[in-house]
């Protein structure tokens, strides 16, 4: 996907997150988030690491990526900004070069808490575990006091796997006395977004509130795109999907259900600067960003309110990158939901009404229900009247490749 370099800051993740892996351009919310934000955004850095990682948020990595690297073939980068740069080799799935950066610098600034962890978490991912140990050991003595139990949790992990060796043990991971804390997985989670163990534990977690469905879907989530051959996962996720089964059977209702108290909608707090929209074209399709269909709002009575730029688009020709939903069984698609991150699990994943778009192609235009994202050109339609439809439609549309 190509979007305008002045989209940088259209979606942002504003301040540094104390803990874990630490990069100025990441703020956490309250935790716990609500299971969906949470696995959308948990979703969205995973999938920063993969090859030719496609959507608004990666972009922005790959902006703040680009002008670190260039500052830095110009001028020694401070402490700080050698902390920001690592964080975002680690997310970006290069944790080899984040170690080789930051190991001498956290050397050199023994004392700075975000070299040190960031170091400990390169050092994780690059399969080095006994230096992951170090360094974060360094880093917990370094944490301010509100992030110790956050450190601690996340040096125990390490230690735990260095014991296990090459054997993982068949089970989340014993961080915990008594019970797992949401909290402090859910930090985990978000540092280690690729770590198939945390999530089966954040499953363990909403099954414990009585969020079955979620907690089945996870599990689904840790077979069918983590890959994981636990026979005891395997045997757990049979159970578990048999009772929501069993649920659907008897026509129990889905909701945001459970006993934990959720503080968040999503863990990844952004600001939006709506200066940095592109300009209209008026000769042509506009470039459609997501984000900028997020800040939309409903009032009651199903009353929308959008972006005026986003009102100017109603009835022209935009274009947008995204993944394609399929509504139906067909091979040979001509009508489809559109969205801005694939969706493992529709049911715990599913977006927002604002970030879903009906797709319906043009006249003799057909697709298929293609895994890669692609790019949407048509006409943008705005729904203000039907609470019963989706908000946006793009119509008389055609896909063509994510350029």
């Amino acid at each position: 996907m190509r979007t305008s370099l002045t989209l940088f800051a259209l979606l942002v993740i504003s301040s540094p997150v104390f803990a874990g892996l630490h990069y100025s351009g990441e703020t956490v919310n309250a935790l716990p988030a609500k299971w969906r934000g949470f696995l959308t955004d948990h979703r969205a850095l995973r999938l920063l690491a993969a090859p030719k990682a496609t959507s608004i948020v990666a972009e922005t990595y790959a902006e703040a990526l680009n002008k670190l690297e260039g500052a830095a073939r110009t001028r020694k980068l401070t402490a700080d900004e050698t902390a920001d740069l690592g964080a975002i080799l680690v997310r970006v799935g290069k944790p080899d070069q984040a170690v080789e950066l930051l190991r001498p610098a956290a050397r050199q600034h023994p004392r700075h808490f975000r070299l040190a962890a960031n170091l400990g978490t390169a050092w994780q991912l690059a399969g080095d575990l006994e230096q992951a140990e170090l360094a974060l050991g360094d880093a917990l003595e370094l944490a301010p006091a509100e992030f110790r139990a956050a450190e601690a949790a996340h040096l125990k992990l390490v230690r735990l796997r260095r014991k296990e060796g090459k054997t993982p043990a068949d089970a989340p991971d014993a961080l915990f006395e008594k019970s797992p804390d949401a909290v402090i997985v859910q930090r985990l989670a978000l540092w280690l977004p690729a770590d198939g163990r945390i999530l089966w534990q954040l499953a363990e977690i909403a099954h414990a509130a009585g969020d079955l469905r979620t907690a089945a879907a996870m599990l689904d989530g840790c077979v069918v795109e983590f890959g994981m051959k636990s026979d005891a996962l395997r045997k757990k996720r049979i159970e578990w999907r048999a009772a929501v089964d069993e649920l659907d059977r008897r026509g129990h209702e889905s909701t945001d259900r459970g006993t934990l108290a959720f503080k968040s909608t999503r863990p990844l707090a952004r600001t939006f600067d709506e200066s940095r929209l592109p300009a209209i074209n008026p000769n042509g399709p506009t470039e459609l960003p997501w984000p900028a269909l997020a800040e939309t709002t409903l009032g009651k009575a199903f009353t929308p309110k959008h972006l005026k730029f986003v009102e100017a688009l109603d009835g022209k020709s935009v274009s947008i990158v995204g993944h394609v939903r399929p509504t139906t069984a067909d091979t040979e698609l001509t009508v489809f939901l559109f969205t801005e991150f694939p969706i493992g699990c529709w049911f715990c994943e599913l977006p927002e009404p604002t970030g879903m778009i009906a797709v319906e192609l043009a006249e003799g235009k057909s697709t298929d229900a293609v895994k890669t994202p692609v790019k949407v050109t048509g006409t943008l339609k705005l729904n203000r009247t039907d609470p019963e439809a989706y908000l946006f439609s793009i119509v008389d549309a055609r896909v063509g490749a994510a350029d």
